[in-house]
């Protein structure tokens, strides 16, 4: 897809949740966020011509920091978030540099997708497809979490998940099959 074609997936996604334009312009943390990452990792992956390549690299970090300081959340350019990525509220989100985000993803506030673990647990997660990530989740490490997946609020996951599960609790775990039909 074009930057232009993941910018209104991502646009759709906060419609669909009721929001009109002039909202989602103007008064939506989350998509100013999303807009910023998607034009960010356009330059960061597309932009190879050194001379313009260094200007816009450093433009862009400058925006990021302005977007990460009034909205409290941090997407870097090297990110990978698939198409219709939402973020229900602002504040407090950090996801790490290195991150692989599927597709149809939801991120509540004060999510921290992060690096963790020693040796070969020592990474950052994978998240697939349709997944819902509750408030004040925790993602660390060398991870995978499958497609169809919830993870609850206020949980800690620190190992793999598989497909259509929903898990909850410190450390995270299953607690049911359900799936994230009717989340995402």
């Amino acid at each position: 897809m074009t930057v232009i074609q993941l910018i209104i997936s991502d646009y759709r996604k906060y419609k669909k949740y009721g929001s009109n334009v002039l909202v989602i312009l103007f008064l939506t943390q989350g998509f100013w966020a999303t807009f910023q990452y998607r034009i960010a990792h356009f330059i960061h992956s597309k932009v190879t011509i050194q001379p313009f390549r260094f200007l816009l690299l450093g433009f862009i970090y400058f925006w990021q920091k302005i977007i990460e300081i009034i909205t409290g959340i941090s997407i870097p350019a090297s990110v990978s978030i698939g198409k219709s990525f939402y973020i229900a509220h602002f504040g407090g989100i950090i996801i790490n540099s290195q991150t692989i985000i599927g597709d149809n993803c939801n991120i509540s506030q004060g999510v921290t997708i992060g690096i963790s673990g020693l040796g070969d647990k020592r990474g950052v997660p994978t998240i697939g497809n349709n997944v819902y990530i509750g408030a004040n989740a925790v993602l660390a490490g060398n991870i995978t979490i499958e497609d169809n997946v919830i993870i609850g609020a206020s949980s800690f996951v620190n190992s793999n998940v598989h497909d259509n599960k929903v898990v909850l609790g410190v450390p995270a775990v299953v607690i049911s099959d359900k799936s994230s039909k009717g989340y995402i």
